[in-house]
Protein backbone atom coordinates (compact mmCIF):
# COMPACT_ATOMS: atom_id res chain seq x y z
CA UNK A 1 0.00 0.00 0.00
CA UNK A 2 1.50 3.48 -0.88
CA UNK A 3 1.86 5.96 1.11
CA UNK A 4 3.06 9.64 2.28
CA UNK A 5 4.58 11.28 5.03
CA UNK A 6 3.33 14.50 5.51
CA UNK A 7 3.82 17.79 8.66
CA UNK A 8 2.49 20.26 9.48
CA UNK A 9 4.88 22.58 11.82
CA UNK A 10 6.31 18.92 12.92
CA UNK A 11 2.43 17.53 13.49
CA UNK A 12 3.00 14.16 11.70
CA UNK A 13 1.07 11.86 9.66
CA UNK A 14 0.87 9.08 7.05
CA UNK A 15 -1.55 10.10 4.16
CA UNK A 16 -3.14 7.24 2.65
CA UNK A 17 -5.30 7.43 -0.64
CA UNK A 18 -8.43 5.92 -0.10
CA UNK A 19 -10.67 6.83 -3.01
CA UNK A 20 -11.30 3.25 -3.97
CA UNK A 21 -12.18 2.84 -0.08
CA UNK A 22 -10.05 -0.61 -0.11
CA UNK A 23 -7.31 0.50 2.70
CA UNK A 24 -7.22 -0.94 5.82
CA UNK A 25 -8.72 1.55 8.50
CA UNK A 26 -8.61 -0.79 11.51
CA UNK A 27 -7.58 0.20 15.06
CA UNK A 28 -5.24 -2.19 14.54
CA UNK A 29 -3.67 -1.24 11.49
CA UNK A 30 -3.52 2.22 12.77
CA UNK A 31 -1.60 2.07 15.91
CA UNK A 32 0.87 -0.55 13.95
CA UNK A 33 1.82 1.92 11.55
CA UNK A 34 2.44 5.44 13.46
CA UNK A 35 4.36 3.20 16.17
CA UNK A 36 7.49 4.81 16.03
CA UNK A 37 9.68 1.69 17.04
CA UNK A 38 7.90 -0.73 14.51
CA UNK A 39 5.87 1.32 12.23
CA UNK A 40 6.35 4.11 10.02
CA UNK A 41 5.56 6.64 12.87
CA UNK A 42 3.46 9.54 13.41
CA UNK A 43 0.39 11.10 15.21
CA UNK A 44 -1.76 9.68 13.06
CA UNK A 45 -3.20 8.77 9.69
CA UNK A 46 -5.10 10.82 7.43
CA UNK A 47 -7.02 8.82 4.67
CA UNK A 48 -7.91 10.49 1.73
CA UNK A 49 -11.87 9.87 0.27
CA UNK A 50 -14.72 10.54 -1.52
CA UNK A 51 -16.81 13.21 -0.48
CA UNK A 52 -20.39 14.19 -1.40
CA UNK A 53 -20.84 18.10 -1.92
CA UNK A 54 -17.32 18.31 -1.79
CA UNK A 55 -13.94 17.82 -3.66
CA UNK A 56 -12.51 15.52 -1.56
CA UNK A 57 -12.86 14.02 2.16
CA UNK A 58 -10.57 13.65 5.23
CA UNK A 59 -10.61 10.72 7.52
CA UNK A 60 -8.52 11.48 10.52
CA UNK A 61 -7.11 8.33 12.74
CA UNK A 62 -5.23 9.23 15.99
CA UNK A 63 -2.37 7.31 16.10
CA UNK A 64 -3.72 5.26 19.26
CA UNK A 65 -6.71 4.01 16.82
CA UNK A 66 -9.39 6.38 17.53
CA UNK A 67 -10.95 8.46 14.99
CA UNK A 68 -10.98 12.33 15.28
CA UNK A 69 -13.73 14.92 13.92
CA UNK A 70 -11.03 17.26 12.60
CA UNK A 71 -7.47 18.10 12.80
CA UNK A 72 -6.15 21.33 11.49
CA UNK A 73 -2.46 20.86 10.72
CA UNK A 74 -3.62 17.57 9.27
CA UNK A 75 -6.15 19.26 6.73
CA UNK A 76 -3.46 21.51 5.16
CA UNK A 77 -1.56 18.34 4.55
CA UNK A 78 -4.14 16.57 2.69
CA UNK A 79 -5.10 19.63 0.86
CA UNK A 80 -1.29 19.68 -0.21
CA UNK A 81 -1.35 16.05 -1.17
CA UNK A 82 -4.13 16.77 -2.99
CA UNK A 83 -3.24 19.69 -5.34
CA UNK A 84 -0.06 18.72 -5.76
CA UNK A 85 -0.64 15.69 -6.95
CA UNK A 86 -3.52 16.78 -8.81
CA UNK A 87 -6.28 14.74 -7.46
CA UNK A 88 -7.67 18.44 -6.93
CA UNK A 89 -7.34 21.39 -10.34
CA UNK A 90 -7.75 24.44 -8.40
CA UNK A 91 -6.18 26.49 -5.82
CA UNK A 92 -9.62 26.29 -3.91
CA UNK A 93 -11.16 24.01 -3.09
CA UNK A 94 -13.71 22.36 -0.30
CA UNK A 95 -12.51 18.82 1.96
CA UNK A 96 -15.05 16.97 3.95
CA UNK A 97 -14.64 16.21 7.45
CA UNK A 98 -16.36 14.67 10.34
CA UNK A 99 -16.80 18.68 11.81
CA UNK A 100 -18.31 19.61 8.54
CA UNK A 101 -17.33 21.34 4.92
CA UNK A 102 -14.01 23.07 5.48
CA UNK A 103 -12.66 25.33 2.10
CA UNK A 104 -8.90 25.54 1.76
CA UNK A 105 -6.79 27.42 -0.24
CA UNK A 106 -3.33 27.22 -1.81
CA UNK A 107 -1.47 30.43 -0.96
CA UNK A 108 1.07 31.41 -3.73
CA UNK A 109 3.83 31.79 -0.97
CA UNK A 110 3.75 28.54 0.04
CA UNK A 111 1.03 28.62 3.05
CA UNK A 112 -2.10 26.77 3.06
CA UNK A 113 -5.36 28.76 4.93
CA UNK A 114 -8.48 26.74 5.48
CA UNK A 115 -11.61 28.47 6.70
CA UNK A 116 -11.91 26.45 9.62
CA UNK A 117 -15.50 27.66 10.69
CA UNK A 118 -17.30 29.12 13.50
CA UNK A 119 -15.94 28.13 17.06
CA UNK A 120 -18.31 26.17 19.14
CA UNK A 121 -18.98 27.47 23.04
CA UNK A 122 -22.49 25.65 23.97
CA UNK A 123 -21.15 23.26 26.35
CA UNK A 124 -23.87 20.64 25.00
CA UNK A 125 -22.15 21.04 21.91
CA UNK A 126 -18.69 21.23 22.52
CA UNK A 127 -19.17 18.60 24.10
CA UNK A 128 -19.02 19.00 27.90
CA UNK A 129 -20.97 18.31 30.92
CA UNK A 130 -21.86 21.35 31.80
CA UNK A 131 -24.73 24.32 30.81
CA UNK A 132 -23.96 27.36 28.87
CA UNK A 133 -20.48 28.41 28.27
CA UNK A 134 -17.03 27.71 29.65
CA UNK A 135 -15.77 30.61 29.65
CA UNK A 136 -12.72 31.44 32.13
CA UNK A 137 -14.38 28.87 34.48
CA UNK A 138 -12.71 26.81 37.71
CA UNK A 139 -11.57 23.04 36.68
CA UNK A 140 -10.30 20.88 39.32
CA UNK A 141 -7.48 18.78 38.41
CA UNK A 142 -5.25 16.52 40.69
CA UNK A 143 -6.09 18.72 43.16
CA UNK A 144 -5.23 21.51 41.56
CA UNK A 145 -7.64 24.67 40.81
CA UNK A 146 -7.19 26.39 37.41
CA UNK A 147 -9.14 28.17 35.22
CA UNK A 148 -10.07 27.33 31.75
CA UNK A 149 -12.25 27.91 28.52
CA UNK A 150 -13.80 25.15 26.44
CA UNK A 151 -13.97 25.61 23.29
CA UNK A 152 -14.54 23.22 20.21
CA UNK A 153 -13.28 23.31 16.66
CA UNK A 154 -14.69 20.40 14.83
CA UNK A 155 -13.39 18.68 18.07
CA UNK A 156 -13.12 19.65 21.58
CA UNK A 157 -10.24 21.33 23.20
CA UNK A 158 -9.88 22.65 26.33
CA UNK A 159 -7.20 25.90 27.40
CA UNK A 160 -5.78 27.96 30.65
CA UNK A 161 -3.81 30.70 30.20
CA UNK A 162 -2.69 29.83 34.30
CA UNK A 163 1.02 30.82 34.90
CA UNK A 164 1.73 26.53 35.77
CA UNK A 165 5.32 25.22 35.47
CA UNK A 166 6.38 22.65 33.21
CA UNK A 167 5.76 19.86 35.55
CA UNK A 168 2.29 20.88 35.98
CA UNK A 169 1.61 20.90 32.69
CA UNK A 170 3.36 17.41 32.48
CA UNK A 171 0.83 15.66 34.77
CA UNK A 172 -2.18 17.70 34.40
CA UNK A 173 -2.14 16.77 30.75
CA UNK A 174 -3.34 13.63 30.58
CA UNK A 175 -5.59 13.53 33.71
CA UNK A 176 -7.45 16.86 31.40
CA UNK A 177 -7.91 14.88 28.92
CA UNK A 178 -10.26 12.08 30.59
CA UNK A 179 -11.71 14.79 33.08
CA UNK A 180 -14.85 13.61 33.55
CA UNK A 181 -16.28 16.96 31.92
CA UNK A 182 -15.73 15.76 29.12
CA UNK A 183 -17.76 12.45 28.29
CA UNK A 184 -15.38 12.48 24.27
CA UNK A 185 -12.25 13.59 26.06
CA UNK A 186 -10.60 16.72 25.05
CA UNK A 187 -7.25 18.46 23.90
CA UNK A 188 -5.46 20.42 26.22
CA UNK A 189 -3.75 23.97 25.54
CA UNK A 190 -1.71 25.48 27.92
CA UNK A 191 -0.87 29.14 26.97
CA UNK A 192 0.29 32.58 27.76
CA UNK A 193 0.35 35.72 25.30
CA UNK A 194 3.64 37.73 25.61
CA UNK A 195 3.87 40.35 22.92
CA UNK A 196 0.82 39.92 20.99
CA UNK A 197 1.95 36.26 20.21
CA UNK A 198 0.46 33.22 21.90
CA UNK A 199 2.62 30.76 22.64
CA UNK A 200 1.18 26.94 23.48
CA UNK A 201 1.67 23.59 23.90
CA UNK A 202 -1.12 20.73 23.20
CA UNK A 203 -1.42 17.71 24.79
CA UNK A 204 -3.91 15.87 22.10
CA UNK A 205 -6.64 13.44 22.47
CA UNK A 206 -5.24 10.27 21.37
CA UNK A 207 -1.98 11.48 20.79
CA UNK A 208 -0.42 13.31 24.08
CA UNK A 209 2.10 15.35 24.00
CA UNK A 210 2.84 16.76 19.95
CA UNK A 211 4.83 19.18 18.16
CA UNK A 212 2.27 21.42 17.02
CA UNK A 213 -1.98 21.13 16.40
CA UNK A 214 -4.21 23.24 14.72
CA UNK A 215 -7.41 23.24 15.66
CA UNK A 216 -5.83 23.74 19.14
CA UNK A 217 -4.22 26.70 17.91
CA UNK A 218 -7.24 27.62 16.99
CA UNK A 219 -9.39 26.92 19.66
CA UNK A 220 -6.81 28.99 21.71
CA UNK A 221 -6.81 32.12 19.82
CA UNK A 222 -11.01 32.23 20.36
CA UNK A 223 -10.28 31.44 24.01
CA UNK A 224 -7.58 34.79 24.53
CA UNK A 225 -9.77 36.93 22.26
CA UNK A 226 -12.95 36.05 24.48
CA UNK A 227 -10.43 36.95 26.86
CA UNK A 228 -9.25 39.67 25.87
CA UNK A 229 -5.45 39.02 25.27
CA UNK A 230 -5.80 39.71 21.31
CA UNK A 231 -7.77 41.68 19.17
CA UNK A 232 -10.29 40.15 16.65
CA UNK A 233 -10.21 40.07 12.78
CA UNK A 234 -6.24 40.47 12.74
CA UNK A 235 -3.91 37.43 11.55
CA UNK A 236 -2.32 36.19 15.03
CA UNK A 237 0.89 34.79 15.54
CA UNK A 238 0.72 31.28 17.96
CA UNK A 239 3.83 29.34 17.88
CA UNK A 240 4.04 25.98 18.66
CA UNK A 241 6.57 23.51 19.94
CA UNK A 242 7.21 22.82 16.01
CA UNK A 243 6.16 26.21 14.45
CA UNK A 244 4.26 28.88 13.44
CA UNK A 245 0.58 29.51 12.59
CA UNK A 246 -1.32 32.91 11.82
CA UNK A 247 -5.07 32.64 13.28
CA UNK A 248 -7.39 35.65 12.57
CA UNK A 249 -10.57 35.29 14.61
CA UNK A 250 -13.96 36.74 13.43
CA UNK A 251 -15.10 39.53 15.99
CA UNK A 252 -18.93 38.20 15.40
CA UNK A 253 -17.10 34.59 15.92
CA UNK A 254 -18.40 33.37 12.65
CA UNK A 255 -15.18 32.29 11.47
CA UNK A 256 -11.50 31.32 12.52
CA UNK A 257 -8.95 31.21 9.75
CA UNK A 258 -5.62 29.30 9.96
CA UNK A 259 -3.23 30.39 7.60
CA UNK A 260 0.71 27.83 8.00
CA UNK A 261 2.54 25.37 5.98
CA UNK A 262 2.55 21.73 4.91
CA UNK A 263 5.47 19.63 3.98
CA UNK A 264 6.12 16.57 2.42
CA UNK A 265 9.10 14.28 4.02
CA UNK A 266 8.96 10.83 2.20
CA UNK A 267 6.86 8.53 0.08
CA UNK A 268 6.74 4.82 0.48
CA UNK A 269 5.19 1.54 0.62
CA UNK A 270 3.43 -0.27 3.11
CA UNK A 271 4.09 -4.23 3.39
CA UNK A 272 0.81 -6.18 4.61
CA UNK A 273 1.09 -8.17 7.39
Amino acid sequence: MRFWKYHGIGNDFVVIDNRSGKADVSEGFVKRICDRNFGVGADGILYITEADNADIGMKVMNADGSEAEMCGNGIRCVAKHAYDLGIVKKERFDVRTLAGILSVRMIPDGLIEVDMGAPVLNCSDIPMNADGRFIDSEVIADSIKIKCTAVSMGNPHLVTFDDLTEDMKKRLGPILESHPLFPKRTNVEFADVTDGKINVKVYERGAAWTLACGTGACATAVAAALKKLIPYGVPVDVELPGGLLKITVAEDLSSVTMAGPAELVYEGNIISK
